[in-house]
């Protein structure tokens, strides 16, 4: 008889190998054992009977603005905010005070994320003109996602939005980077469409022309380059058809905003639904559930991206770009399951086997033996009401408040440590930094 640190029992399984009963040991923060393990012992069994264990999901777009706007957030309230909703582990962004481009400012997030997130996690440098000479070392420190490259502005002053600079970070780099494709020369010229306090004109702005012709932009200097390029966000129709033919080189992540709200929510939320891209109109929320179903979605990301409600109270087009999304992830995307929009099977591929698959994660991203023990347990039948009171980021909104969904969060088991347990958290902040097949750690 075996004996395990913990037996997750009586489950249904969501895995690389289908959907099925079985029960998940744990020894020493590592998947031991998986099967009908009614014969072992373990120090603690959790009974998980009518509750569905998924691999632990991976949200890899978060913004939680530290250093320098930790009024609105930090690595410890938004990493609070994620395991609340079922996330095991996050890829944080770096358009941060200061900016997130060098080994002094990446390996401080570092220092400042480890045994202080809740959550495990990974940082991406933002690849400027600047620091073109120093990515190719950069992006290969232990705990690095990734180069990051915003082509078009969007919250803090990382930008290169030029032809040439996109493909000499191209050139230096060797991994997957990821980036915020909207044209900003255009962004520019078309300033003059926004139109004072009226937040429903930021589509019109930023419209869909304006993202397709940086995507294509960008997928040409992939080509020319013979490099990997994970386009992030993903709000046109159009883009969709066309990165369907580019396969090669483009990853694609969609959000659960864009998948979820459209042009009626300005009526609603006013400034609260302003993004960059923008929630668009039902034409184009339907043309990115098309690459969902058609597998040219790669994987989900939140973009979470929190400001305060001064900041967003400020008339448009003043008024800040972004909103919280992390903890609602899950609950948003079980909702589309049980509606049938999508299998969770597909939710499952796109929250932790894909981002596996297009970072090469190692040992995460599914349910094996050898891999770490991160589980994201749901109830698919708890149908519960997402309220602002609930929200643990500092912002302390959310644009799903009142929005009633089926499919609930109720575990989230990091390393084998149960983080959060039916809403209350459970275990203290241990997060690590996550490992990358790319850029593995040497022993010293």
């Amino acid at each position: 008889m075996a004996q395990y640190d913990t037996i997750f029992k009586n489950a249904t399984l969501v895995n690389h190998d289908g959907e099925g009963r079985a029960d998940v040991a744990v020894r020493n923060g590592t998947i031991a054992a998986l099967g009908d393990l009614s014969g072992d012992s373990a120090i603690e069994t959790v009974d998980c009977t009518g509750l569905h264990i998924l691999p632990g999901v991976i949200d890899t777009q978060v913004h939680f603005r530290e250093p320098g706007l930790t009024h609105k957030e930090d690595l410890q309230s938004g990493s609070l905010s994620a395991v609340m909703g079922g996330v095991t582990g996050v890829f944080e962004m770096p358009n941060t005070n200061p900016l997130t481009t060098s080994r002094e400012t990446f390996e401080a997030k570092i220092a400042a994320g480890t045994n202080r997130m809740h959550c495990d996690f990974a940082f991406y440098i933002g690849g400027t003109h600047e620091n073109v000479g120093e990515l190719a070392e950069l992006e290969r420190l232990p705990g690095c996602a990734g180069i990051k490259v915003f082509m078009g502005s969007s919250t803090g002053s990382l930008l290169v939005a030029d032809d040439d600079g996109v493909e000499a970070i191209l050139n230096a780099i060797s991994r997957r980077a990821a980036f915020h494709s909207e044209d900003e020369f255009m962004l520019e010229q078309r300033k003059g469409l926004r139109v004072e306090g009226d937040p429903s004109s930021h589509p019109v702005w930023r419209s869909p022309e304006v993202a397709l012709n940086c995507t294509k932009r960008l997928v040409g200097l992939a080509h020319k380059t013979g490099k990997r390029i994970h386009v992030l966000h993903i709000s046109t129709a159009e883009e969709m058809v066309y990165l369907a033919d580019h396969k090669d080189v483009a990853s694609v992540e969609v959000t659960p905003h864009h998948l979820t709200l459209d042009e009626t929510a300005y009526d609603r939320l006013g400034t609260y639904v302003q993004m960059n891209p923008p929630v668009r109109d039902a034409q184009h929320r339907a043309g990115i559930w098309a690459g969902v179903a058609n597998g040219v979605a790669d994987i989900l990301g939140s973009d979470h991206a929190p400001h305060t409600r001064e900041e967003k109270d400020h008339p448009y087009p003043a008024s800040h770009s972004g909103m919280t999304g992390v903890q609602t992830l899950v609950p948003i995307m079980l909702d589309h399951v049980n509606a049938g929009k999508l299998s969770l099977q597909r939710f499952v591929d796109m929250t932790s086997a894909g981002p596996n698959r297009l970072f090469g994660i190692a040992k995460k991203g599914r349910v094996a033996v050898g891999y770490d023990a991160d589980l994201t347990i749901v109830d698919l039948k708890r149908r519960e009401t997402i309220r602002n009171a609930d929200v643990k980021s500092r912002a302390g909104w959310t644009p799903y408040d009142g929005v009633t969904v089926t499919g609930w969060p109720v575990g989230t088991i990091v390393r084998g440590k149960t983080v959060m347990w039916q809403g209350e958290l459970v275990t203290p902040s241990t997060g690590q930094p996550i490992s990358f097949l790319e850029a593995l750690p040497q022993d010293a």
